[in-house]
């Protein structure tokens, strides 16, 4: 009896060893596969447990894999990593909807503007089983439900901060779009969801306000025009008045040159008359010198010797003839013929030594 009993207690355990060994073979039987694509992460959900926890699991699985689970008991669930373009636009052909879709706010001056914004975005794939379970629960859903939701909101408010001539700035705008990229990772941060950049393309002001503008743009553009025109013209004055300097200073210096040569010539001139004259001075002088020492010599005795040297010379060889005349002539009465003679050096001539 005793054996018995100790039989059946043997068979009932090896059946409770056995049932779950059992169950698992008939759950691992009818496994099917889950998949990720090579950006996705997947996050699996058990239903129902004998034995472990259940709810979402605290792990996600790889990107670019295959995994098996029991079906009606677990869940799975996929999210994509790569990133993601939030677009609001205006152009209804552009952008996440196929309406009119860009942010609307005023500006700190109190003007009507739209603006353009894309918001590039991603999740952190450790915070994939964190996002099932407490915020989304797949890609579109977090898309529509979480980030469009606050991305439209807050930005507004950010950039209202800019005055209207703030948004003609390319710098300031961007300084304001990197001031809510930061808002906006602040408050996506512990989502699990990570804001790479926040972009800024076209915008627009109220019609009337834009009509206002353009018409100031035109405006400036004239008055730039004609700055530019006025430039233009100051410009080829001075480069006009710099020609004209450039000319007169050659002219003067063209005469100045010459001035200097004819000085420089007539200075020659001078020169060499000053020494003609000096030269011809002395050459007068010499010879009045001379004639003054001649008269001095002629006026002593040996000049009248010279003189009367001359006239025998002159008279040399020749025949006087001496005629008495009736009146005015020579009185050959009352002439000394040879104190003549003598006078003439004739008989000074016909004396021997």
């Amino acid at each position: 009896m005793k054996n018995q009993m100790k039989n059946q207690m043997k068979n009932q355990t090896k059946k409770l060893i056995l049932l779950p060994a059992l169950i698992m073979m008939v759950m691992l039987a009818g496994c099917v596969p889950h998949t990720t694509d090579s950006t996705e992460v997947g996050v699996r959900t058990i239903k129902f447990s004998f034995f472990g926890k259940k709810g979402v699991e605290e792990k996600y699985y790889a990107p670019g894999s295959t995994y098996f689970f029991m079906p009606f008991i677990n869940d799975w669930n996929t999210f994509d990593t790569k990133l993601q373009n939030l677009e609001m636009t205006y152009d209804a052909n552009k952008g996440d909807r196929k309406t009119r879709d860009d942010l609307l706010f005023k500006t700190i001056d109190g003007n009507d503007i739209s603006l353009d914004v894309i918001i590039v975005y991603k999740i952190d794939p450790a915070k994939a089983p964190y996002i099932l379970q407490n915020v989304a629960k797949d890609d579109m859903d977090l898309r529509q439900k979480i980030v469009r939701t606050i991305v439209r909101s807050k930005p507004r408010d950010l950039f209202g901060e800019l005055t209207t001539e703030q948004f003609y700035v390319a710098a300031s705008r961007g300084a304001q779009a990197h001031k809510t990229k930061e808002y906006l990772q602040t408050m996506f941060k512990p989502m699990g969801i990570i804001i790479e950049k926040v972009l800024t393309k076209d915008y627009r002001f109220n019609p009337k306000y834009q009509k206002a503008i353009e018409d100031k743009k035109v405006a400036d553009q004239l008055v730039e025009k004609n700055k530019s025109a006025q430039h233009a013209a100051q410009e080829e004055y001075n480069r006009k008045l710099e020609e004209a300097r450039g000319d007169v200073n050659r002219m003067i210096a063209d005469v100045d040159g010459e001035f200097m040569k004819s000085k420089i010539e007539a200075d020659v001139y001078y020169e060499k008359q000053q020494l003609l004259a000096q030269a011809i001075k002395a050459e007068g002088e010499a010879a009045a010198k001379g004639i003054q020492e001649m008269n001095n010599a002629m006026a002593s005795a040996g000049g009248e010797a010279l003189v009367k040297l001359k006239i025998a010379e002159a008279l040399q060889g020749k025949k006087l003839i001496l005629l008495p005349v009736s009146e005015g002539g020579m009185n050959l009465k009352t002439t000394n013929i040879n104190e003549l003679i003598e006078t003439m050096g004739v008989k000074g001539l016909g004396k021997q030594p």
